[in-house]
């Protein structure tokens, strides 16, 4: 008898339980479902809101639309160049600073000093929209500084550092090259700026320091590396001609002469390791001549202005195409204001 009580009140307790879950399961579903039915209500209220206004937002496309061709129409064509420099002695930070100064005063239309700094007319200065510079690396240029990095760091540091961590601390100023981008409503005015940019950093006599003792470094380990070749070109020589005695040693020799043949080995893997290290020495060389070609300038210019500017015609750039787009969003704004403004009017009433 008792066996059959327990029986029923496990029964019982089951059937509790599975309610319950069946209770939170509808009471989800209705809360699911009543999010759904928010959001198409509010869908539904959005376009009845188009609906009710569409002939203002119409007109306010159309005057936008008119009057954005007319500023277009009656605008100067501007003219867009690009020039990709590799900035050197850490220079980059002060062609920043210039390329800024440079474009404050166009903003500023301060055009004399704009004119005077980039050795061009006052006039040709006001045609000048935007200078602008950025940094021009991709995810190969990085992985490549970051090898060079690598290779200057102890073993401790390098064991320590990953490439994720040099990339979050990565500033976009260290990058090798840089895009300096211009823009004029005179197509020529670009290529006229070219030289007063560099030799802005150029005149700078702190990289002009640089640069010569970077030269003097150069000199010394060309100096170094060409001497070393001439010593083991010498020594080469010398086994070559330890070699040709070997050969024309005349049979009988006594035991006391310079036993060359047992050295013919020692000889041989002397002049294995003398031919390694000439091809060691020669890309030393190679080396140094890449590093003499990256540092010949303290601005190299890898991508010069063109003669003539190409023209700015990006389709977000187009009055005609902004303004109507600007004038709608105005309008949407101003009657969701006035709408949610007659709303907290009406709102005691409700």
């Amino acid at each position: 008898m008792g066996t059959n009580q327990e029986n029923t009140s496990e029964e019982i307790d089951l059937g509790q339980l599975f309610k319950l879950i069946g209770d939170a399961f509808n009471k989800l579903f209705i809360f699911i479902g009543n999010i759904f039915k928010g959001l198409f209500h509010l869908i539904i209220l959005f376009f009845q809101f188009i609906q009710r206004h569409f002939l203002k937002f119409v007109i306010a496309g159309v005057i936008g639309l008119g009057y954005g061709w007319y500023i277009d129409y009656s605008s100067e064509p501007v003219y867009r160049s690009f020039m990709i420099v590799q900035p050197n002695f850490n220079s980059a930070q002060q062609l920043y600073n210039n390329i800024e100064f440079y474009n404050e005063l166009a903003k500023e239309e301060a055009y004399k000093t704009l004119a005077a700094s980039l050795k061009i007319s006052d006039k040709e200065a006001a045609t000048i929209t935007e200078i602008e510079i950025e940094s021009f690396a991709d995810d190969n240029q990085k992985l490549k500084q970051f090898s060079d990095f690598v290779s200057t760091l102890d073993s401790t540091s390098r064991a320590s550092l990953s490439y994720k961590d040099y990339l979050e601390n990565f500033n976009d100023i260290n990058t090798r090259f840089h895009k300096i981008k211009l823009k004029a409503t005179n197509s020529e005015v670009a290529k006229k700026c070219q030289n007063a940019i560099v030799r802005s950093i150029e005149n700078n006599t702190y990289f002009k320091s640089q640069k010569t003792t970077n030269d003097i470094n150069i000199a010394i380990s060309e100096t170094t590396v060409k001497e070393q070749i001439r010593q083991v070109d010498s020594l080469k020589r010398f086994y070559q001609e330890l070699k040709v005695l070997e050969l024309n040693k005349p049979e009988g020799t006594s035991a006391t002469s310079i036993n060359l043949a047992s050295d013919s080995k020692d000889i041989d893997r002397s002049e294995i390791t003398l031919l390694d290290k000439t091809k060691e020495l020669h890309q030393e060389i190679q080396e140094i001549n890449q590093r003499k070609a990256d540092s010949e300038n303290i601005i190299n210019v890898i991508s010069d202005f063109p003669d003539k500017g190409g023209l700015v015609n990006d389709f977000f750039s187009k009055k005609k195409i902004l303004f109507p787009i600007a004038l709608i969003l105005l309008t949407f704004i101003g009657l969701i204001l006035l709408t949610f403004n007659k709303y907290l009017k009406n709102y005691s009433k409700y």
